[in-house]
């Protein structure tokens, strides 16, 4: 059991939609395990909250009959996420948590939740249905292991269950979490935001899973390709340089290793094969395309430090790509573009004067690599630059914000 110098209070929310079969045993679960809560975990107070979400069936009649708890209902369906942002919204305690209204998860485990949130100091603590006696359909199972792999990678930060429909959080961390969406992408797009966020801790806790009473609302495409979505669009707006980077940086590997053969042989026997030319094609887009995907990665970066005001030390890679990148594109790209004029020199002169070029192709596909990444170069440069006297006055008025107080 924790103690605490003030022990917060915990409000948990019930959404049920078309829950007739089994909304009776999770409401008497919840409400016998608020004793159990309170002597397990140190919290002061267990309120109980069951969201109505616009059922069609008896739902709303049978959660009726318990006046220890409280009950909002409305006519219409506005989904599983709305359902539980209403029931926050309502709720008076320090600490929010919700589960599912299918019997699948046992209420008392909100006190391994609570403890791990207070000792640990978390933001989210999150209840992993993966575990080794879980009841969860294999389909599903290999969906959320797949999400979680996914935000793993990107996010940096192990998880096995990001859509795991019971979990804790504060109540002051949801200025950070929202905006939710209101469909069943809530938990994924709580657990991603909470993950990339780097004021945000995340913890999980494995826990048991039953299988659920009544049908199941999830649509394991449909929701799926939301689940995926959603995750994707979070780590977009926190680590976009994780993406953008690492595929920039593979695509110029790729180019420097296919375009290996050709220099060899040309500095081996001073001339080109012209079957060549396929590949060194594919060589020049490899380069451009790489040097435009991480100047993105790196640019958007910035500009999500810039709107989330997160100013703490960069990440190792983004600091060695601004210092070998970003801080000399402008000039590389003015050398570039004049590279790419002087190579083709001849063959400009020759053009303007007959209106025909008799310039070996070699020198035409490279001139115009140098010239496209010369442009690349310079805009990103000029863009680089905007961004970092921007991030410098946010910083510098954010400093002034601190230094003067409330």
């Amino acid at each position: 059991m924790s103690t605490h110098a003030s022990a917060p209070s915990l409000s948990i929310v019930i959404p049920a939609y078309n829950e007739e079969e089994g909304i009776a045993a999770i409401i008497e679960r919840t409400l016998a395990a608020r004793e159990v809560i309170r002597a397990g975990s140190g919290i002061s107070q267990v309120e109980v909250i069951v969201v109505n979400d616009g059922s069609s069936d008896r739902t709303a009649e049978i959660a009726r009959r318990y006046s220890e708890l409280r009950l909002i209902t409305y006519e219409k369906n506005r989904g599983y996420g709305a359902a539980i942002k209403q029931g926050f919204e309502a709720a008076t305690g320090d600490l929010l948590g919700f589960l599912d209204a299918d019997g699948t998860c046992d209420p008392a485990f909100f006190v391994s939740l609570t403890n791990v949130l207070l000792e640990e100091n978390a933001d989210v603590v999150i209840g992993s249905r993966l575990g080794e006696e879980s009841e969860m359909p294999r389909v599903r199972r290999i969906g959320n292991r797949i999400f979680a792999g996914i935000i793993g990678l990107w996010g940096g930060t192990k998880v096995t269950d990001s859509a795991s429909g019971m979990r804790v959080l504060r109540r002051t961390s949801l200025s950070r979490l929202y905006p939710l969406p209101d469909g069943m992408h809530f938990t994924p797009a709580m657990s991603s935001l909470a993950i990339f966020d780097p004021h945000l801790k995340l913890i999980e806790v494995p826990m048991q899973y039953r299988e659920r009473t009544g049908e199941s609302k999830l649509r394991v495409i449909g929701d799926g390709l939301r689940f995926l979505r959603t995750i994707i669009d979070t780590a977009l707006t926190y680590r976009p340089l994780r993406l953008f980077g690492l595929v920039g940086i593979g695509l110029l590997l790729f180019a420097l290793g296919y375009g290996t053969y050709p220099v060899l042989f040309y500095l081996r026997e001073r001339y080109i094969e012209e079957w060549m030319i396929y590949r060194l094609v594919a060589v020049a887009v490899g380069i451009t395309a790489g040097v435009n995907l991480v100047a993105v990665g790196v640019l958007g970066q910035q500009m999500v430090a810039l709107i989330h005001e997160d100013f703490g030390p960069p990440s190792a890679l983004r600091t060695v790509l601004h210092r070998v990148l970003l801080r000399y594109l402008i000039p590389w790209g003015i050398l570039a573009i004049l590279g790419g004029v002087v190579l083709n020199w001849g063959g400009i002169l020759e053009y303007v004067r007959t209106g025909h070029v008799t310039s070996h192709w070699i020198y035409i596909i490279t001139g115009g690599l140098l010239v496209t990444l010369g442009v690349e170069f310079v805009s990103f440069g000029v863009l680089a630059r905007v961004l970092r006297i921007l991030e410098f006055r946010r910083r510098f008025r954010s400093a002034e914000r601190v230094s003067s107080g409330p």
